[in-house]
Formats: C-alpha cells, sequence, structure tokens
C-alpha cells in the first residue's frame, strides 16, 4: 500500500478544491437571483448551474472560462424563469472569478505541501481569470507550474488535460504518473478521469459541495480539507 509520502507532485483542481467556486458563484449570481420571486434551494441552483456549464464546455471547449460564465449567465436566469439579465450584469458575473474567496485552510495548506511536493495548477478557467485568483485569495502563491484549459483547448473531465499535465511535468520535471497525485473536489472533472489516466487521487471532500458529485466515489485518500491533507503529509495527529 502506498503512503502520500511516495509521491513528488501534486496536481491541483483550483475551483471547488482551493476556491469556493459553489459560494463565488452564488454571490456573483446574487444581483440576478434578487429579482426572483420565488426561493430556490442551494443544490438546485447549483445544480442547473452545473449542467449548463458542463453543457457548454462540451459545446464550446475552446471558449475561455469568463466568457463561457457570461455566456451561459442568461441561460441560467431563463432556467430558473427569473427576468433576462443586461449584457453588462452577464459581463460582471463572467469577470466575478477573481474574487471568489479562497477557502480558509487553502493556502497556509498549499505552503506546508509546497515543502514536500512541486504543486501543480490543472484548471478549468482561463490564464487571465486564474492570474486573478491567483494574485487575490491565492495571496500570490508560487506554484511550480500552472496549465489552464485555455492551454490546453479543452474542458476537464477530457482526458486530453490529464495527458497534456502529465507530459508537461515529465518534461519540466522529469516525474512521471506514478508519482502524481490527482488533488481535487470533483468527482466528474478530476477522480473518474484520473483513474482513467491511470493517476492515484485524493479527495478534498469540501462539507456541502454538490457540483461534481457522482454516485461512484473513486479516490486513494480522502479528507474534507486541503488542511487536513498537510496534517497527514506531516504526521499530524
Amino acid at each position: 500500500m502506498s503512503q502520500l509520502s511516495d509521491y513528488r507532485l501534486l496536481s491541483f483542481d483550483v475551483y471547488g478544491t482551493l476556491v469556493d467556486w459553489e459560494g463565488g458563484i452564488l454571490a456573483a449570481f446574487q444581483p440576478t437571483l434578487n429579482k426572483a420571486t420565488t426561493q430556490f434551494t442551494r443544490e438546485h441552483l447549483l445544480t442547473i448551474y452545473h449542467e449548463l456549464e458542463r453543457d457548454q464546455q462540451e459545446k464550446t471547449p475552446e471558449m475561455p472560462y469568463s466568457q463561457l460564465l457570461t455566456t451561459i449567465h442568461p441561460l441560467w436566469a431563463k432556467r430558473l424563469n427569473l427576468p433576462p439579465p443586461t449584457e453588462g450584469e452577464s459581463l460582471a458575473f463572467g469577470d466575478s472569478i477573481g474574487k471568489w474567496p479562497a477557502f480558509p485552510d487553502t493556502v497556509d495548506a498549499l505552503k506546508r505541501l509546497s515543502q514536500h511536493y512541486k504543486l501543480v495548477v490543472l484548471s478549468n478557467v482561463d490564464r487571465a481569470s486564474f492570474a486573478k485568483t491567483n494574485a487575490g485569495s491565492l495571496q500570490g502563491f508560487p506554484f511550480n507550474l500552472i496549465i489552464t484549459a485555455q492551454d490546453v483547448g479543452s474542458y476537464k473531465p477530457d482526458l486530453r488535460n490529464f495527458e497534456y499535465m502529465l507530459n508537461t511535468v515529465k518534461d519540466k520535471f522529469d516525474v512521471d504518473p506514478e508519482q502524481v497525485l490527482q488533488t481535487a473536489q470533483s468527482q466528474f472533472h478530476d477522480h473518474h478521469p484520473a483513474r482513467r489516466v491511470g493517476l492515484k487521487s485524493v479527495w478534498i471532500e469540501r462539507p456541502g459541495a454538490t457540483m461534481g458529485n457522482l454516485a461512484e466515489r473513486v479516490y486513494d485518500w480522502r479528507f474534507e480539507t486541503l488542511g487536513g491533507m498537510a496534517d497527514a503529509v506531516e504526521g499530524v495527529n
């Protein structure tokens, strides 16, 4: 049985794992939601959003993520029978990514984990949006490598994203696939495709998370927070 200490590199999902993707999206959608005459549950809102996002990513894999958010914003409002948002409101929604907050444990955990591993971003956003997040709630953390969907030309769970990452870390760091741990919240975006390309994975099962959940859960280690993973790596009880 392998140990966490046997690996050399962590490949991170960012939004949902390091950054509060769901909370950020709902906060950005609030001006549109304020026009509602009915109450919606968090799960209902996020389930519809996730369907729209997944479908748009499959339809336009080359579209930068901020533009994709702008595109699906009016579709989300329509699915909820809300008044159509203005073009400016949809643009503001797409531009909100850099304002989404990191989870409270994230930055400290990244600093601790960086003492043991190379840390690589494998994110579904575009380069400009990730740069805003990194300069903002991630406090300028110096990742060893940043790979976005814009670099690959496709969105996870497309296996091309994982293959691109594996080829790049082999070239840059001489790290083999068996030395990589995919570290993520979403079963749909990360754990299932990681398993399909032969990667081990660490499930950061953020409490209350909705998007990316699947009935079949695949993972090799599980923690509720990234801080919990850092504790395990450091042997903290």
